[in-house]
């Protein structure tokens, strides 16, 4: 791949902009709003100049609702060799192809399972897809040239590629991304109102779980719209066992020591299988889940303690697998959460207790 073509400079378009670029590809970029293009441009993600022929890859990064429509302009337009797609659902925009007539063999469909919060080309970053899942969803009818660019494009963006059914996929995906951020929303939406007294609890557990609430309604809207049947179901599901755990705490209520004992099991019976489903998440570098401890270390919000404590534990010969921070509310001081492998412990702890770091249990 030579030249590519990125339609939509949003955060995936010059994400992935930027990464081509940092790899010599000759980029060019386009976007309803020709502002929105210019800023990418002047990221370094490439140029908002139209190519004066056919590139080789064009690289569609329209919301999910647009997709199709957006494709099949280019692909009348002759723009390129070969045309992919980024939206977070496939089997829609697929069929909407098909239903145009279009010549689908130089399409394939592609998710980079990726993103942030912050939304627009200033928030792209080329890194953003390295390490991480990249879905392609070729058909019989995909020609093998289209394939290899598409793959091209995802070793550039170092990420890992995985090939999957369309339709498997945006079941997949409302499994993983959809279900979960409407949740997440419902969650924070119970904080709006809240007592202050209340709000000022809120610790890491809270903040983990209403993350993705911050998200673009607007652009929630387009991905939820584009893959509402395979997300009702899921919901319908969650709403049973949210029923069935409504009825289990009202049973802990009781005075009658049976319904109580009901309640207990119910209760238990939701708890242990969340258990079961969280040791499924892949764990490091997309591996099997491993049984990490914790070292917990107090520091204060100053500039270069995280430095310092990665410093000092590399002294120690201790990698340090994953790190988490927990902030103490209303306190210039917080909670550093260290894991590491159980045999590193004892070693870990004893250089940052040498090193003047309090440790907590």
């Amino acid at each position: 791949m030579r030249t590519a073509l990125v339609i939509g400079t949003g955060l995936i378009g010059t994400s992935a902009a930027l990464a081509l670029a940092q790899r010599g590809v000759t980029v060019h970029l386009a976007d309803h709003d020709p502002e929105q293009a210019r800023t990418a441009a002047a990221l370094g993600a490439g140029t908002d100049q139209a190519p004066e022929g056919p590139v080789d890859l064009a690289i569609v990064a329209a919301p999910p609702a647009h997709v199709a429509r957006v494709l099949a302009d280019a692909m009348r337009r002759g723009v390129a060799r070969g045309y992919v797609d980024v939206a977070s659902v496939k089997g829609g925009p697929r069929r909407e192809l098909e239903a145009l007539g279009l010549d689908l063999s130089a399409y394939i469909g592609t998710h980079p399972m990726s993103g942030r919060e912050k939304s627009g080309p200033l928030a792209a970053t080329g890194d953003l897809f390295e390490g991480r899942p990249w879905v392609l969803t070729p058909t019989r009818d995909t020609d093998t040239e289209v394939l290899n660019l598409a793959l091209e494009l995802v070793s550039h963006c170092r990420a890992v590629p995985v090939v999957m059914d369309a339709d498997a996929h945006d079941r997949a995906v409302a499994l993983v991304s959809h279900m979960p951020h409407l949740v997440s929303s419902m969650v924070a939406a119970r904080l709006e109102h809240a007592e202050e007294a209340a709000v000022r609890l809120c610790g890491q557990g809270i903040r983990d779980v209403t993350r993705i609430a911050a998200s673009d309604p607007r652009m929630w809207i387009d991905i939820l719209s584009a893959n509402p049947g395979p997300v009702a179901d899921l919901l319908s599901d969650v709403a049973a066992d949210l029923d069935e755990t409504v009825r289990a705490l009202r049973a802990l209520q009781s005075s009658d020591e049976a319904k109580r004992g009901e309640g207990t099991a119910g209760i238990e019976d939701v708890l242990r299988r969340g258990n079961a489903g969280q040791v499924r998440v892949p764990g490091k570098h997309g591996s099997a889940p491993r049984a990490y401890e914790t070292v917990v270390v107090l520091i204060d919000d100053q500039p270069g303690q995280l430095a310092r404590i990665f410093a000092d534990a590399g002294r120690a010969g201790v990698n340090i697998e994953d790190v988490r921070i927990e902030h103490a509310t209303g306190q210039q001081a917080g909670l550093v959460q260290l894991s590491v492998e159980p045999k590193a412990v004892p070693v870990l702890e004893e250089a940052l207790r040498e090193r003047g770091w309090a440790l907590r249990q």
